[in-house]
């Protein structure tokens, strides 16, 4: 994707030295456009616990190249068991981080230790062009659903929650894919924009690459969707998800299950895009097994952003001594979902449309 007409993916080796990792710096956005080096395992960690990089994509993607720094170091079998254990604990909730770990694991455990580093890095760059190429045919397959609501239109409206575009996988997002296809095949496509809080990545990452990307967009409080859903401006509702479990539940960012009840009240369609990586056959029902990510409260009691005379601030918004709670994403039961647009085709959010979809995952 672009910006502002300049190609980029989100995670790339720095092409002067060979080895070490580029990602955007998240947040730093959108006040500035910061790219950061990582060079060591424990960087790449600490990048996906600070969210300095997210996304469930993404962060899989990131976490293959620090198993290929990790080797750099100590090619050993107790080392790369080590790092892959490490690093799947630096975020629960998102399948993606141990799906590529497991990836990982697999295609280096039998190699000879020599061999290591040329095939991690080599398998880290095949899981990003997977990534990529898989997120550009959720576009291609969740178009049409533009293209439908927008005939006879003079704009189709589409709500999203959180952040799933281009910045939150390798390219193109999934969320945002088929709505980035749309504007480039000319639809009048207008996003509703959720602020997203407490970290607000809709606020911040999705307003900021749609507005990079020439995406016409509005930023909306959290709590406004229903409102715009009952007075008919939402045709449709498109998120992500961090994992899907195998009757299609979705667990997605904090608050995307209120918008799903409310998209249902109102006779919204409400679609999930995901990619494979973030299907998780293992899981039944994903409200009483996903387990849900507890982050600081600080997220909840304070808020960052550019003042008047253009410092970066953090302020505190809560009342002194009151506590908070921050649990970072919820599960959306099936029954509330669409349908799921995946990199195989659109199918409904049951086990049987997974099935259908995915025969290899049972």
């Amino acid at each position: 994707m672009k910006i502002d007409g300049v190609p980029y993916r989100s995670v790339w080796v720095e092409p002067s030295d060979g080895w070490s990792i580029r990602i955007f710096d998240q947040t730093k956005l959108p006040w500035s456009l910061d790219i950061l080096r990582l060079t060591e395992v424990s960087q790449v960690a600490e990048a996906i616990r600070s969210m300095q990089v997210r996304g469930a994509p993404l962060i899989g993607a990131v976490a293959a190249y620090g198993v290929a720094l990790a080797l750099r170091a100590d090619a050993s079998t107790e080392n790369l068991d080590r790092v892959v254990a490490a690093l799947g604990e630096t975020r629960p909730t998102a399948i993606n981080l141990r799906w590529a770990l497991a990836r990982m694991r697999a295609a280096l455990h039998n190699r000879a230790p020599a061999d290591r580093v040329a095939a991690a890095y080599a398998e880290a760059a095949a899981i990003c062009d997977d990534d990529a190429e898989t997120c550009r045919r959720i576009g291609e397959h969740g178009l049409p659903l533009i293209e439908s609501a927008a005939r006879g239109k003079s704009r189709v409206n589409v709500l999203t929650h959180c952040n799933a575009g281009w910045i939150a996988t390798v390219d193109w997002g999934t969320a945002l894919a088929p709505i980035y296809m749309a504007h480039d095949a000319g639809l009048p496509v207008h996003v509703w924009v959720d602020e997203t809080r407490p970290r607000n990545q809709g606020a911040a990452l999705t307003a900021w690459e749609l507005g990079r990307h020439g995406v016409a967009h509005t930023v909306i409080a959290d709590n406004a969707g229903g409102h715009l859903m009952q007075h008919g401006e939402v045709d449709l509702v498109i998120v992500g998800t961090d994992r899907v479990t195998r009757n299609g539940d979705v667990a997605n960012k904090i608050g995307t299950y209120l918008k799903a009840l409310a998209a249902r009240d109102n006779g919204v369609p409400f679609w999930v895009a995901l990619p494979h990586s973030t299907l998780d056959m293992s899981v039944a029902d994903g409200v009483a097994e996903i387990p849900i990510e507890e982050r600081s409260a600080a997220e909840v009691t304070d808020l960052t952003g550019r003042t008047a005379d253009g410092r970066i601030e953090t302020i505190r918004v809560a009342a002194e001594g009151s506590p908070a709670a921050n649990p970072a994403f919820d599960v959306t039961p099936a029954r509330l979902v669409t349908g799921l647009i995946t990199e195989r085709g659109r199918c409904d959010a049951s086990e049987a449309g997974l099935r259908g979809l995915y025969p290899d995952k049972a």
